[in-house]
């Protein structure tokens, strides 16, 4: 009994937390509409609070995000048997896999020459790469010994090879594959999400040092840019954990700033602003995602720049900005497709822009209207397409095709045809599925990571949004709607249309997802909470009371999830009172 009232304790407070914040919202008949920034803004207090809000998250997103070493010598195996003298008969091998799949055969001889088979055949298949494994061998005999790893199938790269006695201990080798054997001090005890990949790291850290090392590509389900900036912290730090996550995390954090400006420009004023990118940094969706090394970091990055740039075009008749948002669509269609969906979304901003110009002036809007848009055909189509078409690079290079050719070309209308084929087509299960009606209420949240410590600690890595955000996020949804049609507020307006494009498609789409899919669509609840703090700035007195309380108990319950967002230990019994709310989220 006690159990039970301990867990539900924290999810109905939360809900009682939200009830009480909206009630601190003014009646929306007649309250005032948020009002924009002013000359007077206080700069300086902006650019320290930013600075503090991002500063803060920055250390908490780098914090542990990975090891630092790894092996970064690799040999190619295909056709290969590499041959390790050591002194005594092992009973442990630790490998660490390179990318490429294939199978080894692992024996092992008294004499050097006659060998048997010491364990099973070892399969680097696609899940196993970028990972340290522990291949328990059944060595019977003492004194020394020759271990041969022979690759049976397939062209798999491989990076360390570690023998170890009964004791732990790592076993002096001999071999003339000196690469295998040269980074014997970065082995780590076991397998864990500091040393190795997980989840779709498989694929797209992968790909990226693919694309460094000119080797065609195995994922090919995403266009490359993503996979490319992705690359350029492997290039910083190496082909190291910490290295292929340094870019997203980067990017992760470089989201702020843009939140608080955004929220600014939409508002004004500097807490509302501060209390948005608060909310924005508590998120457990914005943090786990950012940090893990696939693509969507990049893809949400410039959808929050598109929108913020059309904002200001829409705003102040900006042409700069409306080029910079056709810009930041080009990077982000050629970095994964959701992009495209936000794409949509401004399509339909425009027109909404331009229809209201000729109910107000008529045919005197023509000639505006056709400068405007041939200089979105250069900044929206031609310059998207050329960033887009210039983003498989790696792909000709790797097949010796120069930019401008019909193989070339060939190339990335043949990704184009196959990435289609491939998403509409996608037939699969997995026990952390969801559907976008899931989504909108946490109900099953994505589990990247399990492992159990060695005191039975359980150790998770869960995205799911944070359920502050994402329940309150739903009903200020529904307090646009009603500004929107009833009030004609054009901001409100514009957040709906932009959070729709991103949630709209993944109705219509049969295949797979999971609850990552949302992650583009938490960035316009962000923004739709803060337009409600707004609404509470300029109709109540206490306003600071609510909207910095909500901000404070987001960021309270970061916190408290921290170690199931982090992979860090907790005691079970702790992690079921405090973080399991619902029956469908993973223990």
């Amino acid at each position: 009994m006690i159990d039970s009232i301990i867990q539900y304790f924290i999810p109905i407070s939360a809900v009682l937390l939200i009830v009480a914040f909206y009630l601190g919202l003014p009646p929306l008949g007649n309250c005032p509409l948020p009002s924009p920034g002013t000359k007077k803004d206080n700069w300086r207090l902006d650019a320290l609070l930013m600075a503090a809000i991002t500063g803060v998250y920055a250390l908490t997103a780098f914090y542990d995000l990975g090891d630092t070493t790894a092996p970064q010598s690799f040999v190619p195996m295909a056709g290969h048997e590499a041959v390790f003298a050591l002194s005594e008969h092992p009973a442990e091998l630790m490998l660490y896999t390179g990318v490429g799949m294939g199978g080894y055969r692992i024996e092992i001889s008294e004499d050097g020459e006659r060998y048997t088979p010491l364990t099973e055949d070892f399969t680097q298949d696609h899940v196993a790469v970028l990972k340290w494994h522990s291949i328990p061998l059944a060595a019977e005999g003492e004194g020394a010994c020759s271990v041969k790893i022979a690759c049976t199938n397939g062209e798999p790269w491989l990076g360390e090879v570690v023998f170890r006695d009964s004791g732990g201990k790592s076993l002096p080798i001999e071999s003339l594959d000196a690469a295998l054997c040269d980074e014997q001090a970065l082995c780590p005890a076991a397998y864990s999400i500091d040393n190795s990949s997980y989840f779709d790291e498989i694929y797209h850290a992968r790909t990226a040092w693919e694309h460094l090392h000119g080797v065609w590509p195995y994922e090919i389900s995403h266009p490359p840019l993503g996979k490319l900036l992705l690359g350029l912290g492997i290039r910083l730090f190496g082909m190291t954990p910490f290295g292929w996550r340094f870019s997203g995390t980067l990017f992760g954090v470089l989201m702020l700033p843009v939140m608080y400006l955004f929220l600014k420009k939409l508002f004004g004023g500097s807490a509302v602003p501060a209390f948005g990118t608060v909310v924005f940094a508590s998120d457990f969706m914005h943090f786990v995602q950012t940090r893990i090394a696939t693509i969507d970091t990049y893809g949400v990055f410039f959808i929050l720049l598109m929108y913020y740039f059309m904002y200001i075009w829409l705003s102040e008749d900006r042409l700069w900005a409306l080029a910079l948002a056709g810009l930041a669509f080009g990077l982000g269609a050629a970095s994964k497709w959701i992009c495209i969906y936000a794409g949509a979304g401004l399509g339909v901003l425009w027109l909404v822009h331009w229809g209201m110009q000729f109910a107000k002036v008529g045919k005197a809007a023509f000639s505006r209207f056709a400068k405007n848009a041939a200089f979105c055909m250069l900044f929206f189509v031609a310059l998207p397409g050329l960033i887009y078409y210039l983003s498989y690079l790696p792909y000709g290079e790797a097949r010796g095709a120069a930019v401008f050719t019909r193989d070339y070309w060939d190339i990335v209308w043949e990704n184009q045809t196959y990435m289609f084929s491939y998403h509409s087509g996608l037939v699969a299960t997995h026990p952390y599925a969801s559907k976008w009606y899931q989504w909108l209420l946490d109900i099953r949240p994505i589990l990247y990571y399990m492992q159990s410590g060695a005191s039975g600690e359980r150790i998770r890595i869960s995205a799911f949004v944070n359920p502050l955000l994402c329940w309150a996020g739903l009903l200020s949804l529904f307090v646009l709607l009603y500004m929107a049609l009833f009030r004609r507020d054009r901001r409100a307006g514009f957040l709906l249309i932009g959070f729709l494009a991103q949630l709209l498609p993944w109705i219509f789409i049969g295949r797979l997802t999971f609850a990552y899919h949302y992650f583009p669509s938490t960035v316009f609840l962000v923004l739709s909470l803060g337009y409600v703090f707004a609404l509470m700035r300029d109709g109540r007195r206490r306003w600071m009371f609510y909207a910095g309380g909500f901000s404070f108990a987001c960021a309270l319950l970061f916190v408290v999830f921290y170690p199931e967002l982090s992979a860090h230990p907790i005691q079970p019994q702790r992690a079921e009172w405090l973080l399991r709310w619902l029956p469908t989220w993973p223990l």
